[in-house]
């Protein structure tokens, strides 16, 4: 076989075994994606005079994948979107699909997430279990993916680790969002990953408190009456002057926008803000505990 031939074989089968570009059936969107995406390549191959070999080994990836993802049963990397592009000379209109393709790769809820907070311009949120998503480090997602049951695939767990990393341009917004958060001290001291990755993600921490937007308190476990026993709190305000907000322990943990129940919701939060370590102390008492381990 010739150094080519080796390329587009290695190719195919990194994109092909790699976990995380499968098509998910639940997804109905998804899937309609894909299968537009793959339809219009096929097409536009066609047009050009292409047979599916020779389109293969012009793009550098193996004739399976082509049928895969031309058929829809595979999510085509952004780099094989802008060979194709420049293989077929679509003057730019296959490399954009890039961004409804990558979509495709998170899960449903995780991307009507995803849309409300990159509208938001205000974020409240209380975490009482785990580091908030938003504030985790790469490795600190991936050792709390590992130990849910029943365990996830790896292919799950590359999606999700995908959509969560996707969802951290939150922070990099203009303008930017005001991103108000109170984490529980339990959730802190918990080594998740090991003494490095949780390290890390002290670190993390610490960096994000010192954007102007971003407020990162801590929740002591001392506290005696604490208002944050209901569980996480979530509420995501918008230009418009309307809300979306979501709790553990009130309205059955749907989210909601009645004003009346928002209110409920920002009282809570507002208490447990008054309750918990100012920023600046907070971010003492982290750089504390980095100086204990």
């Amino acid at each position: 076989m010739s150094v080519d031939g080796e390329a587009v074989r290695l190719a195919d089968e990194v994109q092909a075994d790699e976990p995380g570009w499968e098509v998910d059936p639940d997804d109905e969107w998804g899937m309609a994606v894909v299968a537009t995406v793959g339809r219009q390549l096929k097409l536009r191959r066609e047009a050009a005079g292409m047979r599916a070999c020779d389109f293969a080994a012009a793009v550098k990836y193996g004739e399976d994948l082509v049928y895969k993802v031309e058929g829809g049963r595979r999510i085509p990397r952004p780099e094989y979107l802008e060979k194709a592009d420049e293989v077929l000379g679509a003057g730019g209109l296959i490399a954009a699909m890039k961004e409804d393709v990558a979509k495709v790769r998170y899960p449903k809820r995780v991307r009507e997430l995803a849309k409300l907070e990159s509208q938001a311009v205000e974020i409240s949120l209380y975490s009482n279990h785990n580091i908030h998503g938003l504030l985790q480090t790469e490795d600190h997602m991936r050792a709390l993916f590992d130990v849910w049951l029943p365990a996830h695939t790896e292919a799950e767990t590359e999606r999700m680790v995908a959509a969560r990393l996707a969802r951290r341009s939150v922070f990099e917004r203009s303008p930017a969002p005001m991103l108000s958060f109170v984490q529980e001290e339990v959730t802190l001291r918990r080594p998740v990953g090991g003494t490095m990755v949780w390290r890390r993600q002290l670190e993390r921490l610490l960096e994000l408190g010192k954007l102007r937007h971003v407020s990162i308190q801590v929740m002591p476990t001392d506290v005696e009456d604490h208002f944050g026993t209901g569980g996480l709190i979530e509420v995501l305000k918008f230009a418009d002057g309307t809300a979306v907000g979501r709790s553990d322990g009130a309205f059955a943990g749907r989210p909601v926008t009645d004003p009346k129940q928002l209110r409920i919701l920002e009282l809570r939060y507002g208490m447990i803000r008054a309750q918990a370590l100012t920023p600046r102390e907070s971010r003492a008492f982290i750089e504390r505990m980095l100086g204990e381990s």
